[in-house]
């Protein structure tokens, strides 16, 4: 598959924070044009929650941006969603294709050369390696891997390489240069004015011509 540049994340706790809707920053995306997007809740899924999630995948799929759900593949087929994100403490990628379906989109997120070599092996779609850079919206996040170690890491596998961990409009650059596919953004899309920020991430990205085939 072929991933768009830009892959925003919609952490539900961080939003919360910043006071905007899930349904608000799914619709600022939709217009902003992105291609893909994950919903990411960390906490229960209650009743409320679940119309959440549900809601916001129909805005993002209306709009033609794959939807994404973190960690559970259950809940995944329930809002219908495109695909499932998964850590490695999550089920493996085999196991939720046979809960969710063989056509949903998998990602398996890797914090290291060993992770990243065994997820190649694994039938995901796309892979994430991270964090890159230090990031605040984990609270025991894995050791930064670093501009360097990426660019190194970055033939391990020919599947697209999903790059997350403190990543902003300022070193965006240098992630793509590295070799990453794709940028995971998640608190940098956070701002008072949601479509100029989102804006600004697109049209950066835009610009930014694709590494060599591996």
């Amino acid at each position: 598959m072929t991933l768009p540049r830009f892959y925003p994340i919609l952490d539900t706790g961080l939003l919360a924070q910043a006071g905007i809707a899930p349904a608000e920053m799914a619709r600022a995306l939709a217009g902003a044009g992105a291609g893909i997007a994950q919903f990411r809740h960390k906490g229960p899924y209650t009743r409320d929650m679940l119309a959440i999630a549900e809601g916001t995948s129909a805005i993002l799929q209306q709009a033609g941006v794959r939807c994404i759900l973190n960690d559970r593949a259950d809940i995944a087929r329930i809002v219908h969603a495109d695909g499932v994100h998964l850590g490695q403490r999550d089920l493996s990628p085999r196991d939720v294709r046979a809960i969710a379906g063989e056509s949903v989109t998998v990602g398996l997120s890797t914090h290291n050369e060993e992770q990243l070599r065994a997820a190649d092996s694994e039938p995901a779609d796309y892979l994430a390696i991270g964090p890159i850079f230090a990031t605040r919206s984990k609270s025991n996040p894995d050791p930064v891997v670093g501009i360097e170690q990426l660019a190194r890491l970055r033939s391990l596998t020919a599947k697209p390489l999903v790059a997350i961990g403190g990543i902003t409009r300022d070193n965006a650059r240098d992630v793509i240069e590295a070799g990453a596919d794709s940028v995971a953004v998640i608190s940098d899309i956070i701002a008072p004015d949601l479509p100029e920020r989102l804006a600004e991430w697109m049209e950066l990205l835009g610009r930014l011509a694709r590494p060599p085939a591996n």
